[in-house]
């Protein structure tokens, strides 16, 4: 099946409001649905809406790839896709009924999978930005001369829209698992580390392992019989898909506390001393959800301690949401920055002062 969609193009509309932008220096704040706006520092600027720029420009499901709009609403496509016995295999975070594809691709957030089939930078392909210097351009196709060298396409990935405005994006997708089935094991967290790392050099079709606190969770996804024969080789007790949804929307009891949440990312085989709070171990160990009123400094020197590095999810508890960059990495963001947004009026200090 061949689909395109030329009558929700407004690319043209969007141009015009950056360049309007630019010549009276305003800073805009790019926005599609608004769900993720929680995630990184508050900003403030001319509201860009992105959702009126919608639809499929092209998909082949032969080909496993996908173009879409920014503004295309995340349910839509992921409907066109499922159709089609495909899907985004990194399971994006909606956080809501608005979630669009931009801001899927500027907040580069991946769901229970990721580990096991890469993130959200993994799977695009290329894009369309509409850039500070008031160009609309295709990276693989035009190309800006000052930003030789960067894949721009897969930076635009996590950028919080700092870097320009995305207008279209390509991905790869993927054909849905054959066979799915949730398993729950009753262990202890030590014990669920250690099966980790065993499992991890076992040809198992684990596609997500969590524990919550009292017991592991265990997706198993691919043909039938390889689903089947890990099953019975696992064992444990089969128990409702739902509880991946709930985890990748956050809609888990966990998340209800009113302590501050942090992502805490660290190597998936490490023992990290965080402060004292609840905990959801998620990916098979390299990511710790963490619910705790210790100070930020506190938090992240942990995760430092351990390889690692942590993010805050709770608007205001952290005046830095991101984990503050090295100054040599800082050096380089800065300078992209300067290539693609020499102005500074997309999303300015949304990942971080001065960005």
């Amino acid at each position: 099946m061949n689909m395109e969609v030329r009558d929700a193009d407004r690319s043209e509309d969007l141009l015009a409001q950056v360049c309007t932008a630019l010549a009276t220096n305003t800073p805009v704040l790019i926005q599609g649905g608004g769900t993720k706006s929680f995630y990184g520092r508050a900003t403030s600027g001319a509201l860009l809406d992105t959702r009126a720029h919608r639809g499929i420009v092209s998909y082949d499901p032969t080909e496993l790839v996908v173009t879409a709009r920014a503004g295309m609403p995340l349910s839509e496509l992921e409907a066109v896709l499922d159709q089609s016995g495909q899907m985004l295999a990194f399971e994006p975070p909606y956080f809501g009924e608005g979630a669009t594809v931009g801001g899927m691709v500027a907040a580069g957030l991946s769901g229970p999978r990721r580990p096991w089939v890469g993130s959200v930078r993994d799977f695009v392909l290329g894009c369309r930005v509409i850039t500070g210097h008031g160009k609309h351009l295709r990276f693989g196709g035009e190309v800006m001369k000052n930003v030789a060298g960067y894949d721009v396409s897969r930076l635009m990935a996590g950028s919080l829209g700092c870097l320009g405005l995305l207008t279209e994006v390509s991905f790869k997708v993927l054909p849905k698992p054959r066979s799915s089935l949730t398993l729950r094991l009753e262990m202890d967290v030590d014990t669920a580390l250690v099966r980790f790392a065993e499992w991890g050099q076992q040809p198992l079709p684990i596609t997500a392992a969590c524990h919550d606190g009292e017991g592991l969770m265990l997706r198993l996804e691919g043909g039938e019989g390889s689903v089947k024969a890990a099953r019975e080789h696992l064992g444990g007790e089969e128990v409702s898909a739902a509880f991946w949804m709930a985890l990748r929307e956050q809609k888990l009891d966990f998340f209800s506390s009113p302590a501050p949440l942090w992502r805490v990312s660290v190597a998936n085989d490490s023992r990290p001393r965080l402060p004292e709070g609840a905990q959801l171990i998620d990916w098979g160990g390299a990511q710790r959800w963490l619910k705790t009123d210790a100070p930020a400094a506190t938090v992240r020197a942990a995760a430092a301690a351990a390889g690692g590095h942590a993010c805050c999810f709770t608007p205001g508890a952290a005046e830095s949401p991101l984990h503050p960059l090295p100054e040599v990495l800082m050096r380089y963001h800065r300078r992209l920055k300067e290539q693609l947004d020499p102005q500074g009026i997309f999303n300015p200090g949304r990942m971080y002062d001065g960005l």
